[in-house]
């Protein structure tokens, strides 16, 4: 019997594993070469503008900006910008050798047919004072405006103005074919729960090692927090504190609690005739037992705020506000019975033989937000306010702002999904009585007036007084109730390595993860 030579052996095993890896790599995703993601929202289309942030997130989609955790704009798929000096054209020097997902190659012509076609659709890049969008040869693109509009590169890097391919759109520029530039690119769109995401080896920049990426939705907590113990899934965003107890127990996980620019608030409609007094408002966040809420529902002592605004946007931030300047303002039953409420037999407040009930309404994406809900009913019954607590859909939110019939909401607002919190202060606070998800039926011509003048504010000492003169006023006159500033809580399997955390949620940083080798 003739004997194999030692490095024929050894060359022979060699070729084996390569052989191994290739048909893996071939095989499509399986769960030891994709990274899970778990996370509470669904997806329902392709349409940036529609929902473009899970696309972000997955590293699908880019924009001609980027931020940084601190919210300072940063070179993207634009390497570098240069406005005018009359703030009247920006011009946005295209990087070189970036293709798109269909393996064509991105210049000035494809990004201006994106950016028009963002534009025509509902967002902030339709509401900016554009003039034109136009080329400047093969890399260059040339944004001219009709008055100073210094929150253009804040917008640009918003999600729902990613660059696409022109193979991306259909007829009526609907999306059809999700072509971004990011270091992954779709491979499975399930709607609304399942997204795969396969790495792209053309990438401009830093390119994947993790072969695929999945994204499931996992509405209730108690199946993310399952998802992570049982390793179902790598990374679950949006934990509830409570399960976090059992969680840091597991060797397999490491857990992150991150500040975001997100916060709970009640939204109210101020032009109910129970909420049109500034006192009413008032006394219902006096009545708001916000350290409360903090450390026994959401169990995240100190994220207790009564601003909107985070601390970290500190042109926005209000350094006098305390709970001593709150509580200032009197107590919620000497505002309530200034204005005619009294308390019947049954301790309940009544004005003219009416009741004060209001309906709150939240949604159940957010499962903080239902025990927060319940604990708000129980401190406003205790000055006498009846509430009635439905849970629902977050867009019946939207739908109950447009047609009138919503009175009071608790929802997460994120005030950091433009980088420049001056876009969303816009679209919540406008001069048209507020927004979906901002206040309703409330107007103040000074505020407006000021929002206005920090569009084309570039003085930064100017800026913040601006700003701080327009946070003040919204403390002041409460169109907006503050309960708790947002910690996101995220477990990360032991098995990956080199996740971090983006404030502004815009990307997961899949590209920079890697798996732990045995």
């Amino acid at each position: 019997m003739k004997v194999m030579p030692f490095y024929k052996k050894i060359l022979m095993c060699a070729s084996i594993v390569v052989g191994l890896l290739a048909l893996t790599a071939c095989s499509g995703p399986t769960s030891s070469n994709t990274v899970s993601v778990s996370g509470a929202f669904e997806f329902t289309s392709l349409d940036p503008s529609k929902n473009g942030y899970v696309f972000s997130r997955m590293q699908v989609l880019e924009t001609l900006l980027d931020v940084n955790e601190k919210g300072l704009l940063i070179p993207a798929l634009a390497k570098e910008w240069r406005v005018s000096d009359d703030a009247r054209t920006w011009t946005f020097d295209l990087r070189d050798d970036v293709y798109f997902h269909d393996g064509s190659l991105m210049n000035a012509e494809a990004v201006v047919n994106s950016l028009l076609i963002a534009q025509s659709k509902h967002g902030a890049l339709k509401k900016a004072p554009i003039d034109s969008i136009t080329s400047a040869g093969d890399h260059s693109v040339v944004i001219s405006l009709s008055r100073p509009y210094t929150l253009l590169g804040a917008v640009l890097a918003n999600y729902a103005n990613s660059i696409l391919s022109p193979s991306a759109y259909g007829k009526d520029k609907e999306v059809v074919a999700l072509s971004g530039t990011g270091p992954y690119k779709v491979f499975q769109f399930a709607p609304p729960h399942k997204l795969v995401v396969e790495k792209f080896d053309d990438y401009w920049g830093k390119k994947a090692s993790i072969p695929y990426a999945s994204y499931l939705t996992g509405h209730r907590a108690e199946s993310r927090v399952l998802q992570a113990k049982s390793g179902q899934a790598d990374i679950v965003f949006g934990l509830d504190p409570a399960s976090l107890p059992s969680l840091q127990r597991l060797d397999t996980l490491t857990l992150h609690s991150n500040p975001i620019p997100r916060t709970i608030v009640l939204k109210l409609n101020s032009g109910h005739r129970f909420l049109d007094d500034v006192r009413a408002r008032k006394a219902l966040s006096l009545a708001v037992d916000r350290q409360g809420i903090a450390k026994s529902v959401l169990r995240i002592p100190g994220s207790e705020t009564e601003q909107i605004l985070p601390a970290s946007m500190s042109n926005w931030y209000l350094q006098n506000v305390t709970p001593e300047t709150e509580a200032a303002a009197g107590t919620p039953e000497s505002l309530l019975a200034s204005l005619g409420w009294k308390k019947n037999a049954q301790g309940m407040l009544e004005r003219n033989g009416e009741p004060f009930e209001l309906t709150l309404i939240t949604y159940a994406d957010r499962p903080e937000l239902t025990t927060v809900a319940t604990a708000i009913q129980a401190q406003w019954e205790a000055i006498g306010v009846s509430t009635k607590v439905e849970v629902t859909n977050s867009s019946a939110i939207a739908m109950g702002h447009q047609d009138g019939s919503l009175e009071v909401a608790l929802m997460a607002r994120n005030y950091g999904f433009i980088a420049d919190p001056l876009g969303v202060m816009l679209s919540d606070f406008g001069s048209n009585g507020g927004g979906d998800w901002g206040a309703m039926n409330w107007n103040n011509s000074e505020f407006s007036a000021d929002l206005m003048t920090l569009e084309h504010t570039s003085d930064p000492v100017k800026y913040k007084e601006i700003a701080q003169r327009s946070a003040q006023i919204i403390y002041d006159e409460r169109p907006m109730i503050p309960v708790s500033a947002y910690v996101q809580q995220t477990s990360v399997n032991t098995r990956i390595k080199g996740f971090r955390f983006d404030p502004f949620e815009r990307s997961y940083y899949l590209n920079e993860m890697e798996f732990v080798k045995p």
